[in-house]
């Protein structure tokens, strides 16, 4: 594919650019921690995996290099946080850069707006009764197995965001 891999915010280029599917990993990167998830190769279900905190871009890369190695990963979801009128924030332009930033692991990415997804994480969690504090150490990861969920259904023809 070249030496800069795909960054796209279109279902449709990431599916066209895998087209065997694979194991993508889901990151919802906040300014304090970066939550994981995972999906299946045939892209059916997402489960959250591992919430660590953040520091230096190369300890956070090496993390996630060797979480991809490890699940053998086709592709990143990346959750962009969009402003409800659907513009970029801040954070959604610092999103961006942590995607172009990854970009080294050679891995095509998606980013996917994530408005709504904390909230619901939290909700799930709350449903499955978990206390407050248990909930804190989970609420990223959770949130990026919703990013990804939602990826995964629009990947798999449910729905493009296109």
């Amino acid at each position: 594919m070249g030496s800069q891999p795909l960054i796209t915010a279109q279902a449709a280029e990431l599916r066209a650019a895998l087209p065997d599917g694979g194991v993508l990993m889901g990151l919802d990167p906040g300014t304090k921690t970066i939550g994981t998830a995972f999906c299946d190769a045939g892209w059916r279900f997402a489960s959250p995996g591992k919430t660590f905190p953040r520091g230096k871009f190369a300890r956070d890369k090496a993390a996630l290099e060797a979480l991809a190695v490890e699940r053998g990963v086709a592709g990143l979801v990346i959750g962009l946080p969009l402003n409800m009128d659907g513009s970029e924030s801040p954070r959604a332009q610092a999103n961006r850069a942590f995607a172009r930033n990854l970009g080294v692991l050679g891995l095509p990415i998606l980013l996917w707006d994530e408005r709504w997804s904390t909230a619901s994480a939290e909700r799930s969690l709350i449903d499955q009764d978990m206390s407050r504090a248990k909930r804190a150490g989970r609420i990223d990861s959770a949130a990026a197995a919703v990013i990804l969920q939602a990826a995964i259904d629009a990947l798999s023809g449910s729905a493009f965001q296109d």
